[in-house]
């Protein structure tokens, strides 16, 4: 399959893989064919690309961190435990099953991530419907949680660094829906609101006894900068734990290349580019440069353009070098269709840049 950008979608193309909604569910079944009023939803859901069938490209496999029913449970125990913070009057008391619950969702994420390779490789869900809560907790632990394997962090380090990446930002909860879900940029007083999410994140884990305290401190912390620019405390380098180092930059990725309502998602290697501005500043550079080389910035199934001319769909991801992917050569330099596509791995490859991208190509 590859991918597709909506705009140029056209009744009778394929659906190639689920489109779910922020509640987990399926909007649209892969296997679908596209009608007119199917690509009018999907451009009323502003999704900018979308994974079709293709006869040269059926054999490409799009390959996910965890499967659809682990992420589909876990989003579920998220959804549920924090609705149930949401609709509680105060605060006070005792919120036991959050350890019980997010334990379990953390240890089952972490056996199922470590035994695949492709665990390796941080890979953007690029058809999800759009921004919501509950997924965007799971995927800061999902990419922490590579990271952390990459960083090389003892079990129990991955387990607490991946419980606070899950647990960062359930201080959401107890700011109003109405500015949490405003579908635009915030007011000045709006987002002084927001910002009360990290200490509040903070009081709700720090004194759980099933919470580590280091977990805890990833919500205080999230938003900490390393030039004292960040928030609440306005805190500098070594001052910020390096749990909360990881979660700042997946919390930005993730952010960055999700569909807003205000703000089109980026495609993965624009995020990675405009994280790149605050290296050192805003990020840890050593942590960003781990990241950079884990994240699939060219995705299975997008389009590229060769410094060679030709152009082509990315086939397959190398766990170790995922911004040199093998690209599956479908057009020559003149833009004509090839009789025989061939596959180029840019790993050996290495005078051959990509030098354009989906839309450029498609263009």
């Amino acid at each position: 399959m590859r991918l597709v950008p909506v705009h140029l979608l056209q009744p009778g193309m394929v659906l190639g893989k689920k489109i779910y909604n922020a509640d987990g569910l399926i909007l649209l079944s892969d296997g679908v064919k596209l009608t007119s009023s199917l690509i009018n939803r999907l451009t009323d859901l502003k999704l900018g690309y979308v994974y079709i069938e293709d006869a040269v490209t059926e054999d490409i496999v799009i390959p996910q961190l965890i499967s659809e029913e682990s992420r589909l449970s876990a989003v579920r125990s998220i959804q549920a435990s924090f609705k149930n913070l949401e609709n509680q009057s105060s605060l006070k008391g005792s919120f036991l099953h959050l350890g019980k619950t997010f334990s379990g969702v953390v240890d089952s994420v972490l056996d199922e991530v470590s035994s695949m390779e492709v665990s390796m490789v941080l890979l953007t869900d690029i058809n999800a419907s759009d921004y919501n809560l509950y997924q965007h907790s799971l995927n800061v632990c999902l990419y922490t949680m590579v990271l952390g394997l990459s960083y090389g962090y003892s079990r129990n380090q991955l387990y607490m660094l991946s419980l606070g990446a899950l647990l960062h930002d359930i201080g959401k909860t107890r700011v109003p829906a109405s500015i949490v879900q405003k579908p635009g940029r915030l007011t000045d007083a709006e987002f002084a609101e927001m910002r009360k999410h990290t200490e509040i994140g903070y009081d709700i884990l720090k004194n759980e006894p099933n919470i580590p305290l280091l977990s805890a401190h990833c919500a205080f912390q999230h938003h900490e900068r390393l030039d004292g620019s960040g928030y609440p405390r306005g805190i500098q380098g070594q001052d910020i734990h390096e749990f909360a180092k990881w979660i700042a930059i997946t919390d930005s990725y993730d952010a960055m290349t999700t569909q807003r309502v205000y703000q089109p998602a980026k495609l993965p290697h624009e995020a990675v580019e405009l994280m790149y501005t605050g290296s050192g500043t805003l990020y840890e550079q050593s942590f960003l440069a781990i990241f950079r080389d884990r994240v699939a910035i060219y995705p299975p199934g997008i389009t590229v353009m060769l410094s060679t001319g030709e152009s082509g769909v990315v086939s397959r991801i190398h766990a170790r070098i995922p911004h040199r992917p093998v690209v599956r050569v479908l057009n020559n330099p003149k833009g004509e269709p090839l009789r025989t596509p061939y596959e180029m791995d840019l790993s050996q490859c290495l005078s051959v840049m990509i030098c354009g991208i989906g839309e450029a190509v498609y263009a």
